[in-house]
């Protein structure tokens, strides 16, 4: 039942977004808020020793690492040279592909039954190793002058703000819930509470963003083939990753979230501050946005009949 409440959402923010366009400012606003509820909520429902376990899980850890910073650096550039001729769309095609999501990756891990809180512990490593390699990237793919214009800022905002305060908003509920009746009553509703939250960030981020990219949509074209092909390569790289490394179940869905899903929201702020003769970059990173929630709410149901519950283990 999940699923068309979520395409309704996404169909609600594209119709409220194009209706009445001047509403964008506010709905973007309320992004961080937002999508901050979802994310405390996903947290509050993985025990933390399960992401303790997950810190240990080497073999996951070097998977998701090796999927995001090698196989699909490989997938990007081979898709980045359809658009080489236009520096704006280059350079948002880059930015955000060559990031991988930290925040509600998670969220859509857990509803497609993946380990949600090996991915939870392994996102600070995500994020720590993209800030340190995605200015080499760069370099090598779009050149040194774009190194400059790139600010690790929005990532340590985005780590702290979506990431670190929700988990220790979660970890105090936990632990309240383990002495008093309230914090296991905030732990009820807030489980209550998760489709409607995903609901609404989906709604939000699509109405603040249709009608700007709508405005450039003859341009921003060029890029919808990319990113529904990255789609599709990255969810077979990581499950070839995930095969290759014998994880189970759980942890195959959770690589395959992991390489597909990128960090939009985070590097938005990269894309806007960069010269206004590259205007065109941030639009090219919120089409990635779009095209990747629709991709999101579809995943949720095909990835768990591509890798089932019943699929065998893989061999020795």
């Amino acid at each position: 039942m999940q699923v068309p409440l979520y395409l309704a959402a996404i169909a609600l923010g594209a119709v409220v977004g194009l209706a009445a366009p001047q509403v964008a400012p506010t709905l973007e606003h309320s992004i961080t808020p937002v999508l901050g509820l979802l994310l405390f909520a996903t947290f509050l429902g993985v025990p933390l020793v399960e992401v303790g376990r997950g810190l240990r899980d080497a073999r996951f850890l070097v998977t998701v690492l090796a999927a995001n910073f090698v196989a699909a650096p490989v997938l990007v550039f081979g898709l980045s040279r359809f658009v080489a001729d236009d520096r704006g769309l280059l350079i948002g095609v880059l930015l955000v592909l060559l990031t991988p999501c930290i925040d509600y990756v998670i969220v859509f891990t857990g509803l497609a039954g993946g380990a949600r809180a090996r991915l939870l512990a392994a996102a600070p490593l995500l994020m720590v190793v993209q800030m340190l390699l995605l200015p080499v990237y760069l370099l090598v793919m779009a050149g040194p002058d774009v190194v400059d214009a790139v600010d690790v800022g929005p990532f340590v905002e985005a780590f702290l703000v979506l990431v670190l305060l929700p988990l220790a908003a979660a970890a105090a509920v936990q632990a309240l819930a383990r002495r008093h009746r309230s914090g296991r009553v905030v732990e009820t509703v807030t489980a209550g509470a998760m489709v409607p939250l995903m609901m609404a960030t989906l709604a939000v981020v699509v109405g603040s963003q249709v009608a700007a990219v709508g405005s450039e949509a003859a341009t921003l074209v060029r890029v919808v083939p990319l990113y529904v092909g990255f789609v599709v390569v990255a969810l077979l790289l990581g499950r070839v990753a995930s095969r290759v490394a014998r994880l189970d179940v759980p942890a195959t869905r959770a690589v395959m979230f992991s390489t597909v899903t990128r960090n939009s929201l985070v590097v938005l702020p990269l894309a806007l501050a960069l010269p206004p003769e590259l205007a065109i970059a941030p639009l090219a990173v919120v089409t990635q946005t779009l095209v990747e929630l629709v991709a999101m709410v579809v995943l949720v149901r095909l990835v768990p009949r591509l890798v089932p519950e019943s699929a065998p283990p893989p061999s020795p």
